[in-house]
């Protein structure tokens, strides 16, 4: 199985929302949705269903137009966030009913919905009703819902966004594998890039309705192909510094002159955007090597067993993070020091800059 969104555009009162988005995914594939609020990801996930219909383009199911074809004709089940259950059914008939309206055999509807209890650990709540449920068990109803359907395309909106903390992990490692083995195309929809990167699979990341890039997901994080890109696929956000280049010295905005072997040296001049993610900086003396810029700290934040250092440089705050539990006081002095190797360089479009030179530098 095949589905395919050909020149997707979506208009809200005259004003496009979806921007001719074109994807293909395959049978039994893994494919994470990831922008930030209002990015469009709901909306997407929507028009796959049949919920909504595009205001240009296409739906191709194995190369067969179906883009008018009804929600209730077509084999597809979506989770939401915020779940879905029908009151005054028990969570049985929850689980049950998409099969009978689907006129499936109650042997077969039986065994479906005991299958997927004991994969959602539902056993022992199939005869409570959803106002006796937590959270987590009415979405994990939902979820269930959507499994037995067995569906060739599965739309999951954020679906565990309102777990506690273990159970969240549980399943999204469980999901993939729960799902795959129908071998349906399964869609995650989130806002966080370490889901993505937990999750795997394919990665399509969406700015404002556009898609950026789709591709395997550790690819499209090391290598994104534009800012846009790159700042969704950065938690905290990508650090930015703005330079340019002219008769070969490369300076930032305060004049300061940029000391890294190799930057941009196959470039014209012009403006340029320097980036790097949190994790690709350091605090501590000066290195040989690295790009270095004296600051101050401006708040730390603690979590497990990292610390997120958020430190002045005259030219923005960056966000540096770094192994074990750090109490730098605000105004404290502090040197962050950027790995070469780890920057991604970008052009006054935003466009990345394949920055060879600079990388080769670096080893």
């Amino acid at each position: 199985m095949t589905f395919a969104l050909d020149h997707i555009g979506f208009d809200i009162g005259g004003v496009r929302v979806i921007d001719d988005v074109c994807l293909t995914f395959e049978a039994a594939s893994l494919n994470v949705l990831l922008g930030p609020t209002l990015a469009g990801k709901t909306t997407i996930m929507r028009l796959m269903a049949g919920l909504d219909q595009p205001s240009t383009g296409r739906l191709l199911l194995e190369g067969k137009d179906v883009t008018g074809t009804p929600v209730r004709k077509r084999s597809v089940a979506m989770v939401y966030q915020q779940f879905i259950n029908y009151p005054s059914f028990t969570v049985y008939e929850n689980i049950a009913s998409p099969l009978r309206v689907a006129g499936v055999a109650k042997a077969e509807i039986d065994q479906r919905v005991r299958e997927a209890a004991r994969v959602l650990r539902l056993d022992n709540l199939l005869n409570r009703m959803p106002a006796e449920l937590s959270g987590g068990q009415q979405q994990r109803t939902a979820i269930a819902r959507a499994l037995v359907k067995r569906a060739g395309l599965v739309l999951l909106d954020e679906p565990l966004a309102n777990l506690d903390y273990k159970l969240r992990e549980e399943l999204r490692e469980e999901l993939p594998r729960i799902f795959s083995r129908t071998g349906a195309i399964l869609m995650y929809a989130t806002t966080e890039p370490s889901e993505a990167l937990l999750l795997g699979g394919s990665t399509i990341t969406l700015s404002e309705g556009r898609v950026t890039q789709f591709g395997p997901t550790s690819t499209v994080y090391r290598d994104p192909i534009d800012i846009d890109a790159a700042r969704v696929f950065s938690d905290p956000p990508l650090n930015e510094l703005q330079v340019a280049r002219q008769d070969g010295a490369i300076r930032d905005r305060r004049g300061r002159s940029l000391d890294c072997v190799g930057m941009l040296s196959d470039r014209p001049d012009g403006a340029y955007r320097v980036t790097f993610r949190a994790d690709a900086a350091s605090i501590g003396p000066a290195a040989t090597g690295a790009l270095s810029f004296p600051g101050k700290v401006v708040v730390t934040e603690i979590s497990g067993s990292e610390s997120f250092i958020h430190v002045d440089v005259g030219v923005g705050t960056w966000v540096c993070l770094v192994s074990g539990v750090h109490d730098w006081a605000p105004g404290q002095t502090a040197t962050v020091n950027i790995d070469p190797a780890r920057i991604l360089v970008f052009d006054a479009s935003g466009r990345r800059v394949q920055a060879n030179a600079l990388r080769e530098a670096a080893l």
